[in-house]
């Protein structure tokens, strides 16, 4: 009897061109019982991102980028025309494009020069519902980060295995960076997410590079379509397509053969297939970096097929080697204007806000700072475990470039921008070493599927309790979500997007006093039913009644401003990010 049950749970495949035996048969439900959990939980990890995505696009009003992105996205569709928002390429905005064509709005004629005046007029003066427009826009890139999900899940299943694959889907289902940026109809996201695609396509193709080194060069020029900050780490991928063509090549085999066996094979015979490999690998790089290019031609083209480009705007000269490598981009005239804008928005002295420090021009540590404040504790832990298994775990080395290289890159190059704003600016960081992380339970500790398990846990429900404000979220440590406007502004915490929910407030708890309202955003308080007034423009004595401020207005406040909140009294908060005073 012992016997029988032994033999009914070995798998016999069965030869080729013959069916298997009934073993098989008896045994393939059985194992058929054992997988069906993982698709299941995968699609409760990707449901409940996708959930609190839908409840966020929902209730908040537009960011202060976002009305500039849709109102392109209507002249791409509308007119055809490049004129605006040349700084950042176009894909992303026809990614945000395909749900404004469904919201169908109607564009008013003429169109004004400036482009943020063209996404409040098509919001909020063309007899278009903004909520409906904002939902419909932001729909496709909730959709894109959701697949980006399962990349995540297949890159880490494929290093890791199954319990790998689930850690890292977790640990990206529930970043709050990710959620937060992947419910606007922003560029961010999808950015990193068409990179990680691109390194994963990578990794695979050093078993079959025909088929996956063109799917890398397409990820990538998606990437480069969309945001331009993109381009540095252009040579970190062009390395890693050679190396995955000469993983894939005899010399990639070579190098795993023992010496006793090399000797054996020829000094002269090994030197020649080294030499035709590197001429693979380069040609392997090649078709990547060309597929890239085509791509982002491409995003132009569909555009506009003529290419009809002339400045709206004072493009900026860039000299030195700036300037020569913008030059000798092969990519469209647009692109490369936009690049000159970029550099140019670098050359200004924005003033920042860190830990309670009001300063121009930008530190070197904000985003580490800033990533350290919000990033859930757990997945901190996760992160530098993960790190270290890719460089520690012998089977685990070969991936530690793919994963490690480019944001390592992307970070330093970010760190050096001009522009403190929020950690959007790093969000391939939590995309990228959410798989990283997998790379913990290949580490030789009896406990480490407990303490894996135990950190995403903690993730989850750090995540959770935020939900549904999930821009200004700051982990534990530092305070949690209500705490993050003494720490970061802008996009880490008040980024106009709680305007309707102050409008609410006002209606339920505030009805009849007199408002008067210091906004950051793009939103016109006016339409939600805020009427309003900007304190700074009457004697402080005037000011009586509610005052009320985005909470990145108070952190930056000075002279009148900072006057009127210091002689006011605190209480009430909308969203974490607009707070209102008594006064």
């Amino acid at each position: 009897m012992m016997a029988r049950e032994q033999q009914d749970l070995v798998l016999d495949p069965g030869t080729e061109g013959h069916p298997p035996t009934s073993v098989t048969a008896k045994a393939a439900p059985r194992a058929s019982r054992r997988r069906w959990p993982v698709p299941l939980l995968v699609v409760v990890l990707l449901a409940q991102m996708a959930v609190a995505m839908v409840t966020t696009a929902v209730q908040q009003t537009p960011t202060i980028d976002e009305p500039v992105y849709v109102g392109t996205a209507a002249v791409y569709l509308h007119d055809h025309s490049l004129r605006y928002n040349p700084e950042h390429p176009p894909l992303g905005k026809l990614v945000v494009g395909v749900g404004v064509a469904i919201a169908d709005p109607h564009v008013d004629r003429p169109l004004p020069d400036d482009q943020g005046v063209l996404g409040r007029q098509l919001l909020y003066r063309s007899g278009n519902d903004p909520w409906q427009l904002m939902f419909w826009a932001r729909l496709p890139v909730i959709v894109l980060t959701l697949l980006f999900g399962l990349v995540v899940f297949a890159f880490a299943r494929e290093l890791v295995g199954v319990a790998g694959g689930l850690t890292a889907l977790a640990l990206y289902a529930f970043s709050p960076d990710v959620i937060a940026h992947g419910s606007l109809a922003t560029l961010d996201v999808p950015a990193a997410g068409f990179l990680l695609t691109s390194v994963w396509l990578l990794w695979r193709a050093r078993v079959r590079p025909r088929l996956y080194l063109p799917l890398a060069g397409a990820a990538l020029g998606a990437a480069l379509a969309t945001k331009m900050s993109a381009l540095a780490a252009v040579p970190v991928l062009v390395v890693l397509a050679g190396v995955s063509v000469w993983c894939a090549g005899a010399a990639g085999r070579a190098c795993a053969e023992s010496p006793v066996v090399r000797a054996e094979r020829g000094r002269g015979d090994t030197v020649l297939s080294r030499r035709k490999a590197l001429l693979r690998a380069a040609a392997g790089a090649g078709v990547l970096t060309l597929a890239a290019i085509a791509v982002v031609w491409a995003a132009y083209l569909a555009v506009d097929p003529r290419l009809r480009w002339t400045p709206q705007q004072q493009v900026p000269s860039v000299g030195g080697v700036r300037g020569l490598l913008v030059d000798l981009l092969p990519l469209p005239e647009a692109y490369r204007d936009g690049m000159r804008i970029q550099f140019g928005l670098e050359t200004r002295p924005w003033e920042s806000f860190l830990f309670g420090r009001v300063y121009t021009g930008s530190l070197w540590y904000y985003l580490p700072a800033a990533l350290l404040v919000k990033t859930p504790l757990g997945m901190l832990v996760l992160w530098a475990a993960g790190a270290v298994a890719l460089l520690a775990v012998r089977q685990l080395r070969p991936a530690a470039p793919y994963l490690l290289l480019a944001p390592a890159v992307l970070s330093a190059v970010a760190m050096q921008g001009a522009r403190d704003f929020g950690t959007r600016y790093a969000i391939f960081v939590p995309m990228f070493l959410a798989v990283a992380a997998a790379g913990v339970l290949t580490l030789r500790w009896r406990w480490r599927f407990v303490a894996t398990g135990a950190l995403v846990l903690f993730v989850a429900v750090s995540s959770l309790r935020t939900f549904p404000c999930y821009l200004p979220y700051s982990n534990e440590a530092f305070g949690g979500t209500a705490k993050t406007r003494l720490r970061l502004h802008d996009s880490n915490v008040d980024w106009g997007q709680d305007l309707g929910r102050l409008a609410d407030r006002l209606r339920e708890r505030y009805q009849g006093e007199r408002i008067w309202l210091v906004y950051k955003g793009s939103g016109v308080p006016s339409y939600y039913g805020i009427d309003a007034t900007d304190p700074r423009t009457v004697p402080a004595r005037e000011v009586r009644g509610l005052l009320v401020v985005s909470d990145s207005k108070a952190a930056k406040a000075e002279g009148r401003l900072a006057e009127l909140i210091d002689g006011s009294r605190p209480i009430d908060e909308v969203g974490h990010s607009i707070t209102i005073y008594r006064r």
